[in-house]
């Protein structure tokens, strides 16, 4: 029968499908921090046009409904670590979209050092290798909440875990045969 429940987009596409200079954007963004395609950078334009307007929404209520719907929003931006303790509306509003992929799982795991390149990051993720807290996670969409920053780590079941020799640069070169080709 299916899954109860509601499947939705979340992501807006373009209005102008062929504007060149959003299309460049687009694919520095692209390349910069590793996404599989420009629909990935999409869901995370959402999501912060999303925050924003979640932002302008309260600046619009009485004082008091005012201060209780930010802080509900704040505290959520701050787990994540998009805004920091003493944010207000205009820290929300002033946030990039640079932030959230700042806060990407596969940029941490590159951060980290546990990858070469941004791809390499990205396939570590998603074949399982990469642990936030002990848990396997295989999004590398995933945002990085402050308090798991420190505790991103191979796993456990990772052949990467007791020895990174077995990725290429650190210390060993590539097998003879792989050279050659």
């Amino acid at each position: 029968m299916g899954s109860p429940r509601r499947l939705r987009k979340k992501y807006n596409t373009p209005n102008n499908p062929f504007e060149k200079t959003r299309i460049l954007e687009e694919f520095s963004y692209v390349g910069k921090y590793g996404l599989r395609n420009k629909k990935e950078f999409w869901k995370h334009k959402y999501q912060l046009s999303h925050f924003r307007k979640l932002a302008r929404e309260s600046r619009a209520l009485p004082k008091e409904q005012e201060k209780m719907h930010f802080n509900e929003l704040k505290s959520s931006l701050l787990k994540i670590g998009l805004v920091g303790e003493e944010a207000n509306a205009d820290d929300v509003l002033s946030l990039t979209i640079e932030n959230i992929l700042e806060r990407r799982l596969q940029t941490y795991v590159l951060k980290a050092g546990l990858a070469k390149t941004i791809t390499q990051a990205r396939q570590f993720v998603v074949h399982g290798h990469i642990a936030v807290r002990g848990q396997v996670i295989d999004s590398p969409s995933y945002l990085v909440k402050r308090k798991d920053e420190s505790d991103i780590t191979y796993a456990v079941n990772s052949p990467f875990y007791n020895d990174t020799s077995k990725i290429w640069g650190s210390g060993k070169s590539a097998p003879k045969d792989e050279m050659e080709a």
